[in-house]
């Protein structure tokens, strides 16, 4: 996260300097060659272990339409929630962008962010420059990208410990770790009542705040609250939105399971899920966490009960459509918002209607909430 404030800061002259952001280059395409190259040869080493990918894709052959077609418009709900987010962000700071180049720009990110070297830190680059094209000023885009990845983390959060809790396996110690947090917040509240601590607290903070790696980014917060001002309207909107952006994912994964008849428990597959997502956090050198996501999420399903062959098909049509069909459609984004080679009349004609048909699409299957529908003439019509 902090990478990504630190390259939506930089992006432009007029930006809020921050510290830059840790050299990645050449480096990080060494360790993302040598990464492959041992993913290569642990699947040699261990082959005979691997699932039968001939039976993995028979099993995903007779997968059921049906089920198939939720997983699409499971990810493309997930894709259109976050873009929405954005572009709520956008209004509330007055500034009014459409609908489909909200949903280029963020498919254009995602592609970025999850096929390239230093992905995250160039998306987050990408996306600054392109609100600043909208016509957002330096410090709306760099708030707007800031407080959506506070939102979205934080329900990222709740959703992960709601579903340890409701897993019987681990809601004893996920219980327990809430508990012991409790207990602890209170006994800090308790102590707060004293002058003397209290003071000794706001030293603390001043100093940990006045660090030279922290500083910075508590400035853009304290910045973003002079630029983005959300009514109870906008804030329920964007809750909501954050929310459906991660529950739609999981509804895509839990549609790739039943659409190979596997019998598992919706909790299980969350769980899946969320160690899937920790598996493709610990290792940022690989481009969308190919192989560590994969390789977690079956073998998440297959200790809740699946079978081998029958969790590598789920997970298989899961990160076809979450991964390699996002990513298809954000290069053909990018094409389309790129300001570079520029292509034939012709061709640029038939890539705009290309694209912006494909746009359309996926910006129709996002259901709206119901504060956010209601209150969009009154955000709309706040302009800086």
């Amino acid at each position: 996260m902090s990478d990504a404030v630190t390259a939506a800061a930089s992006a432009s002259e007029s930006a809020p300097q921050l510290p830059p952001a840790s050299p990645t280059g050449r480096r990080g395409l060494w360790v993302q060659a040598g990464v492959l190259a041992a993913t290569v040869g642990l699947v040699a080493a261990f082959r005979d272990r691997l699932p039968d990918f001939g039976a993995m894709w028979g099993a995903a052959r007779r997968a059921e339409p049906g089920w198939l077609a939720v997983v699409v418009l499971g990810v493309a709900g997930s894709m259109g929630a976050f873009a929405r987010l954005q572009r709520r962000l956008l209004r509330i700071g007055g500034l009014r962008i459409s609908l489909r180049r909200a949903f280029a720009v963020t498919y254009a990110g995602n592609a970025l962010s999850t096929t390239l070297p230093a992905g995250p830190a160039l998306s987050v680059v990408y996306t600054f420059r392109q609100f600043r094209r909208s016509g957002a000023s330096a410090r709306l885009a760099t708030a707007v990208i800031l407080l959506g990845g506070v939102i979205t983390t934080t329900a990222y959060t709740v959703i992960g410990l709601a579903a340890l809790i409701a897993a019987p396996h681990s809601r004893t110690p996920a219980l327990a770790a809430l508990g012991g947090s409790a207990v602890l917040i209170a006994a800090v509240a308790a102590a707060a009542l004293r002058a003397d601590v209290r003071a000794r607290v706001a030293a603390l903070g001043r100093r940990v705040l006045a660090h030279r790696r922290i500083a910075p980014y508590a400035e853009r917060l304290w910045e973003g609250r002079l630029v983005l001002r959300p009514s109870r309207r906008d804030w329920s909107a964007l809750i909501a939105l954050a929310v459906m952006n991660w529950v739609f994912d999981i509804l895509a994964l839990n549609a790739a399971v039943l659409a190979v008849d596997l019998d598992l428990a919706p909790q299980a597959v969350v769980l899946a899920y969320f160690a899937a997502q920790a598996a493709g956090s610990a290792l940022p050198v690989l481009p969308g966490g190919l192989g560590a996501i994969e390789s977690s999420m079956a073998a998440s399903l297959v200790a809740f009960g699946a079978a081998l062959t029958s969790a590598g098909a789920a997970v298989g049509i899961y990160r076809l459509v979450s991964y390699w069909a996002v990513v298809a459609v954000g290069w053909l984004a990018w094409l389309l918002l790129h300001e570079g080679p520029r292509l034939s009349k012709d061709a640029r004609r038939r890539l705009a209607a290309c694209g912006d048909a494909l746009l359309r699409g996926c910006s129709s299957l996002v259901p709206v909430p119901y504060s956010m529908a209601s209150g969009a003439q009154g955000t709309e019509s706040r302009r800086g």
